[in-house]
């Protein structure tokens, strides 16, 4: 009998491990997806932009009124440019040029893995190295969404943009795990940390701490406004406060009532333009003769 029993355990501890080896390979698996054509009161260019390792950046360009800048736009986990098409037209209506593209395995643009921002920053380097070619001289601001914040912030060089919008991004990845682990699991799935964490780093061949924007954020130079919500369950409000506390100066806070782990320009509508607006013109307008 106590030998059928040790059997039936190893057999749930086999069960489980395989499926933490499956969770973790589904975590990292590419989401690609054809982006459809925009309508035709909103006109873009299509434009590939070189990367790394012989891969190509798919993207959109919208072109605005010289000397008010440029802003790129970078997309959530398992989403692609459609996502900042609200934040393009009323930065288009705004006077902006933007550029809003799909992160490596994602949408349009190839790749094996998603990385959690540490490969993504590649593309976000490559484009922000096509937007000084097209632009010359204009100033370059980035909005990044969880996912387009991390790649943002972990990219290994300094970007040199005159400013930048970081919302719902997490500190560290193991507290991003383990929040959303608790959302499926409640307080029990914290218990599986360990072995989600170890499995990252299998799949993604880096360490923890790779992953973690909170370790990099200081080396961002650049004005900052970082956005959260309130009853956001993956990134809580103290978390953002520390990732907060960790950046340099110039920096603004903006924790918005209500607001969960979602679209905050769709959650916030006119109020987050109005803030949105006053931050970038504060950086990135110029005076033009």
């Amino acid at each position: 009998m106590l030998h059928k029993i040790a059997i039936q355990i190893l057999a749930v501890i086999i069960a489980i491990t395989l499926s933490i080896f499956a969770i973790g390979a589904l975590l990292t698996a590419p989401a690609p997806t054809a982006v459809g054509a925009l309508s035709v009161d909103f006109p873009v260019e299509s434009v590939q932009i070189p990367a790394p390792n012989e891969s190509t950046v798919h993207g959109w360009l919208v072109y605005g009124q010289p000397g008010n800048g440029i802003v790129l736009l970078a997309h959530s986990m398992r989403s692609n440019r459609l996502e900042m098409l609200s934040r393009a037209r009323f930065l288009r209506d705004q006077g902006y040029s933007v550029l809003f593209i799909d992160l490596q395995a994602h949408g349009e643009t190839a790749g094996e893995k998603i990385t959690f921002g540490l490969r993504e920053s590649e593309n976000i380097k490559a484009s922000i190295v096509f937007l000084r070619k097209t632009f010359p001289t204009e100033r370059i601001g980035a909005i990044g969404v969880s996912l387009g914040a991390a790649a943002i912030v972990l990219a290994k060089h300094d970007l040199k943009l005159s400013a930048v919008v970081l919302e719902s991004l997490h500190p560290t990845i193991e507290e991003a795990v383990d929040n959303r682990l608790k959302l499926h699991f409640g307080n029990y799935g914290s218990v599986l940390l360990p072995l989600m964490l170890s499995q990252l780093s299998f799949y993604l061949d880096t360490s923890t701490e790779a992953l973690s924007p909170i370790t990099r954020i200081n080396n961002l130079n650049a004005p900052l406004l970082i956005i959260s919500g309130t009853e956001d369950a993956h990134t809580t409000q103290l978390e953002t406060e520390r990732l907060y506390a960790a950046a340099k100066a110039p920096k603004e806070l903006w924790i918005i009532p209500g607001a969960r782990h979602f679209n905050m320009h769709t959650y916030a509508g006119q109020e987050y333009e109005q803030r949105i607006s006053a931050f970038l013109s504060q950086y990135l307008h110029q005076n033009v003769n």
